[in-house]
């Protein structure tokens, strides 16, 4: 079982810190593994809304489909994934910590599927480390807006 959790301080307002978490097809942007990612289901971002990804991790190509399962907007989104290799469900949260910072936080929680069954052991410490990795680089991308 994964169950990794990890913040970071970002200088801008949650609102836009929120807009831009949310719009699943800017994960390429700051998160390395990330090759592609497309919505399939029509806006706006609301319970049911689907995307699909296409990511790299431990040197395996992997594509997932994902469903947003709780929303809250501006402030919180929750998305599980539907089908693929690796099964989880992401929450993200922004806090307001004033009128121009924020706290992100992402909340990971899955159980590794067949191929990922024998690494079991190492995704934990995989994952975290992967998060804690991809974080400056959403920060520094928000911050310089």
């Amino acid at each position: 079982m994964i169950d990794v959790s990890h913040s970071i301080e970002i200088d801008r307002p949650a609102d836009e810190v929120f807009g831009f978490v949310s719009e699943f097809p800017n994960n390429p942007r700051w998160q390395r593994g990330q090759r592609s990612c497309r919505w399939t289901s029509e806006p706006p971002l609301r319970v049911g809304s689907t995307y699909e990804q296409h990511a790299r991790f431990l040197g395996r190509d992997m594509v997932n489909s994902f469903r947003v399962i709780e929303h809250e907007d501006g402030r919180r989104v929750k998305f599980t994934s539907t089908g693929g290799s690796f099964p989880i469900t992401v929450t993200r949260t922004v806090e307001p910590l004033g009128d121009s910072r924020s706290r992100f936080t992402e909340h990971v929680e899955g159980e590794p599927g067949r191929f990922f069954r024998i690494a079991a052991p190492l995704l934990r410490p995989l994952v975290k480390a992967s998060i804690k990795r991809d974080f400056p680089r959403l920060k520094a991308l928000l911050e310089q807006r």
